[in-house]
């Protein structure tokens, strides 16, 4: 049982998060408005003349019904990540993963629930949070024109760092990421997907996140690359105790980085606990070791894809 008084670096409390159909406005759900009625006519030419609005059209102008259709992308979630602990997310492709993560780094808003990150509601307080976090995700975009070094310097400029020793940093993050010095200097255009993951990676580390959002951070990378950008996942979280949640579809990543792991769904958690307290929910029949991608494929019944999230999760 887990200690309710724990000090909890982020709370997902029953969030969900739907696509398709318009949901609430953000105003209505304030704490000040919730209770405020508005008035129905607007005297737009919208009403019925009877003080009412007017009843929604069904059809579209051709004579067939409209449905947009409603997408679940987070239904109903809830977990805590501990202060200083690597929390990981497996799932499908159009899992929830990635909307899971632009909720919790304020780029998308939940329709119902609360995330807190460091106590402080995202939906509240936007920009208290943002200076607490970083992401990294499969789409990271760049000034393809400039070099690593002028990117990471602009972002730098972006979180209030500038001077020689800022310059020395972004040198030092991005050989430590594996960049050979000409890389450094030479434009993002002529560097691989893999290559640009890394700069991208770099960005988010040089404002010393207290939280970390990966989203599918070693896509794309070679093995000498993964084992590189793994390393510094590993480093920041036992040496400078930043939290880090990962989305990811690298079992054996899973197991070697994350004390705990979830697996979603369907825009559903649908199993949470250690890599070994998952691995002894499902036997093998014939008798090998269970390894996280049998429990997955247990769960789920579906096969995880090395390939970047859907863009509409």
């Amino acid at each position: 049982m887990r200690n309710v008084f724990m000090d909890y670096a982020i709370r997902v409390m029953d969030v969900s998060k739907k696509f398709g159909k318009p949901g609430e406005p953000f105003w209505k759900r304030l704490p000040l408005l919730k209770h405020v009625q508005m008035p129905e006519n607007n005297g737009n030419g919208h009403g019925n003349g009877n003080g009412h609005a007017a009843a929604p059209q069904e059809g579209n102008g051709n004579g067939k019904a409209s449905h947009d259709k409603e997408i679940v992308a987070v239904d109903h979630v809830s977990f805590d990540v501990e202060k200083g602990e690597i929390f990981g997310v497996l799932g499908p492709n159009g899992g929830g993963k990635s909307t899971l993560i632009r909720l919790m780094s304020t780029l998308l808003l939940p329709d119902s629930g609360q995330i807190t990150v460091f106590d402080i509601d995202v939906v509240r307080k936007p920009m208290a949070v943002q200076p607490l976090i970083n992401r990294v995700s499969v789409e990271a975009s760049f000034f393809k024109k400039l070099s690593p070094l002028e990117n990471l310097l602009y972002g730098a400029r972006l979180y209030g760092m500038a001077g020689k020793e800022t310059r020395k940093q972004v040198v030092e993050i991005l050989t430590r990421l594996g960049l050979e010095k000409r890389s450094i200097y030479n434009p993002m255009e002529e560097m691989s997907r893999g290559m640009q993951q890394k700069v991208a990676i770099a960005r988010a580390l040089l404002s010393h996140p207290r939280l970390l959002l990966l989203d599918e951070p070693t896509t794309g990378l070679d093995p000498r690359s993964k084992r590189e950008v793994q390393a510094v996942v590993r480093e920041l979280c036992q040496e400078h105790g930043t939290t880090i949640l990962l989305t990811t579809h690298d079992m054996v990543e899973a197991e070697n980085l994350c004390g705990r792991v979830a697996i979603m769904d369907a825009g559903k958690i649908v199993a949470m606990d250690t890599p070994q307290g998952l691995k002894k929910r499902v036997h093998n029949e014939n008798g090998s070791e269970t390894t996280l991608e049998d429990v997955f494929l247990a769960l789920t019944g579906k096969q995880l894809a090395n390939k970047e999230e859907e863009a509409n999760e």
